[in-house]
């Protein structure tokens, strides 16, 4: 460090060893508050539409049994038609995707927004495999003659997987929302109420299908 005593005629430098504390900038670091448990994480909004969705979802789990109570042999024979290991790969593929959600808000909030966007992409490529999955499995089905019309299982089957699909797609969408939030800067360590809704309702689609994969691909 470099001073000087204030007389003209006796004017000299003084050099004094750098401390660390020199080095260091004087920004602050931003840190996130502790998780509190007893707050319920995302926005009032977002969960007036998971609650929805929910509601959605729940009717047709209501119609699914309706429609298994009544043809019990369609819905015995029906899962063995299906792509099991298609199902049991996107089973893996969301549980995948709802960890990688959790990580890029835990890189966030310790202040590395690079490592958020990186895991944040990999839960958009995890959806992605999904669509891709999901596609490929309907081409499959319908090659062996399996449509809506085939019977009542199967019309439960597409109108459930289509309809969860289009959820997987939708999210997939807020994901890449909130990442470009992080890249302009609007989201940091300690304010992104908005990932953690995405992610709120990236984890809705999860659960959703938890119980449809059961109840199509194994349940006979």
């Amino acid at each position: 460090m470099i001073t000087s005593n204030n007389s003209p005629q006796e004017a000299t430098l003084t050099l004094s060893p750098l401390t660390s504390g020199d080095l260091i900038s004087d920004t602050p670091k931003q840190e996130a508050p502790p998780f509190d448990p007893k707050r319920i994480p995302g926005n009032p909004a977002i969960w007036v539409g998971i609650f929805s969705e929910l509601t959605e979802f729940g009717i047709f789990f209501v119609i699914y049994f309706l429609a298994r109570a009544h043809y019990p042999e369609q819905f015995t024979s029906g899962p063995l038609q299906l792509h099991t290991t298609a199902g049991t790969i996107n089973t893996l593929v969301l549980l995948t995707s709802s960890f990688c959600v959790v990580k890029g808000i835990a890189a966030l909030r310790a202040s590395r927004p690079d490592a958020a966007v990186r895991w944040l992409w990999m839960t958009v490529a995890a959806g992605m495999s999904y669509l891709v999955i999901k596609y490929w499995e309907y081409q499959w089905n319908v090659d062996r003659g399996i449509e809506v019309n085939t019977n009542n299982f199967f019309a439960v089957y597409y109108y459930t997987t289509f309809n969860h699909m289009l959820h997987v797609g939708w999210g997939s969408g807020g994901i890449i929302w909130a990442i470009s939030q992080i890249k302009s800067g609007n989201y940091t360590a300690t304010n992104h109420s908005g990932l953690i809704a995405a992610a709120c309702y990236w984890h809705m689609i999860d659960l959703a299908w938890i119980i449809i994969f059961p109840l199509l691909y194994v349940l006979r």
